[in-house]
């Protein structure tokens, strides 16, 4: 890896979207500490630090902003859920179907598209926070509607902003911008998490055999999910396809065995992000727009069990109480999985392609028994997936809950991490690789 990325350095091109890159995270870090003006966030961080314990995710995706309420609280989810939206539409709006099957320049028109429904919803959600702040009495200012004006203006703009610095950053840059930027903002929290546990587990401890064993227990945690999510990525099962010889001409051509590789990580992180919003949206919403001396109710109680940080407690009110969340967050976790796969890979279409190609498996027949081959193999294939990512995600929970582990980072956030980091190297090999292969041509 190391020497991968130092050979990179030697070249110009690559060398030169490396600096663009890191430009553009620089220019990230610094605008998640401009504040939004008008908001008092030293009590904005002190209610979250006592009401919303369940912002962590949040926290993670936009880099700390949305705790310290800079003009990037907002982070990239308007795009990722606006791309999400688009994702659904397309399956149920014929048009978007076409657009799709259009090549580049139907992918443009879509892109344009996600890039207004993104505007909309950081609109959307701009504003929902101006009001609660100001419900909440967190606006300094005396005009509260200018106030409210100003929030949404700034969010907006922010999330805005960063989603033109992602297409810049693919563009110009290493990566898929969207993943860099969650790059960034996940890894600019872990030395704070570290630190944490530092001081609660190793500091914190009066028996020096205590601190050890704490020291060696999380370094082997780490170490553990990241080997996993690394097997996650890379595992795949590889589906043999043989292609049927045939004259052309005077020539036999033909006959050559390839395979058709399915990752078992198909969706990637997708569903793991997809179930930890929903079940973070309704806390958020609700606990802005409630009044701070409002009575707890059931509903409160209820949001309760969603909030990730009770999950795997041994308390006195009993471990079934709040597993509840952790249920429901795990049967999501499958169904998204399932879901993002059904949308992103269509045996139907792939078995068509084989047949019209002189293409097929061994052992199966061309058209519908290959379409039940490939789809059982799918489902077989996602559910290895879906487990996967259950336990990558779920040892951090496990351990945050019995320990009381005050952390942001989790499993959620070593796939994205390791995930967007095997891609950044896997595009600098191509492009060198395309370097040195274009050079080879080009000598006399």
């Amino acid at each position: 890896m190391i020497k991968t990325f130092v050979n990179a350095l030697k070249i110009k091109d690559i060398r030169t979207k490396l600096l663009f890159t890191l430009f553009c995270l620089v220019i990230i870090r610094i605008g998640s500490q401009l504040p939004v003006p008008g908001i008092d966030r030293v009590s904005f961080l002190s209610f979250l630090n006592s009401q919303l314990e369940g912002t962590s995710f949040l926290s993670m995706l936009t880099g700390g902003s949305f705790e310290q309420m800079s003009v990037f609280a907002l982070g990239i989810t308007p795009y990722i859920t606006s791309s999400i939206i688009m994702q659904l539409l397309t399956i149920a709006i014929p048009k978007l179907e076409e657009m799709q099957k259009d090549g580049d320049t139907g992918r443009k028109k879509i892109a344009e598209i996600t890039r207004y429904v993104t505007i909309g919803l950081a609109v959307f959600e701009a504003i929902a926070l101006g009001i609660g702040f100001n419900n909440s009495g967190y606006i300094t200012e005396d005009n509260k509607v200018l106030a409210v004006i100003v929030i949404t203006l700034a969010l907006t703009g922010g999330s805005a902003f960063l989603m033109w610095l992602g297409e810049q950053i693919t563009e110009k840059g290493i990566g898929n911008g969207i993943s860099v930027i969650l790059l960034i903002n996940i890894t600019a929290g872990f030395p704070n998490d570290f630190s944490n546990l530092y001081i609660t587990f190793i500091k914190g401890s009066e028996n020096v055999v205590k601190a050890i064993i704490a020291a060696v227990v999380i370094v082997a945690v780490v170490i553990v999910l990241t080997l996993l999510v690394i097997l996650l990525q890379d595992a795949q099962r590889k589906i043999s396809v043989q292609y049927a010889k045939k004259m052309q001409g005077r020539r036999m051509v033909g006959g050559q065995s390839t395979n058709i590789p399915l990752r078992v990580n198909t969706a990637g992180v997708i569903p793991v992000i997809f179930a930890s919003s929903l079940l973070q949206t309704p806390i958020i919403i609700t606990s802005l727009f409630k009044s701070a001396n409002s009575p707890v109710n059931t509903w409160d109680t209820i949001l309760m069990y969603l909030n990730q940080r009770y999950w795997c407690r041994f308390t006195t009110e009993g471990l079934a109480k709040y597993s509840v969340g952790l249920i429901v967050y795990l049967a999501l976790l499958i169904f998204f999985a399932y879901f993002y796969t059904a949308i992103t890979f269509n045996p139907l279409e792939v078995a068509n392609n084989l047949k019209k190609q002189g293409g097929f498996i061994p052992g199966i027949r061309p058209g519908r028994p290959t379409v039940d081959y490939l789809t059982s193999v799918l489902n077989y294939v996602i559910l290895m997936g879906a487990l996967g990512l259950a336990i990558v995600a779920l040892i951090p929970i496990l351990f945050t809950g019995i320990f009381n582990a005050n952390v942001g980072f989790g499993g959620t956030s070593i796939i994205i991490v390791v995930g967007v980091i095997l891609e950044i190297l896997k595009q600098i090999e191509t492009m060198m690789i395309e370097r040195h292969y274009k050079g080879f041509l080009s000598e006399d």
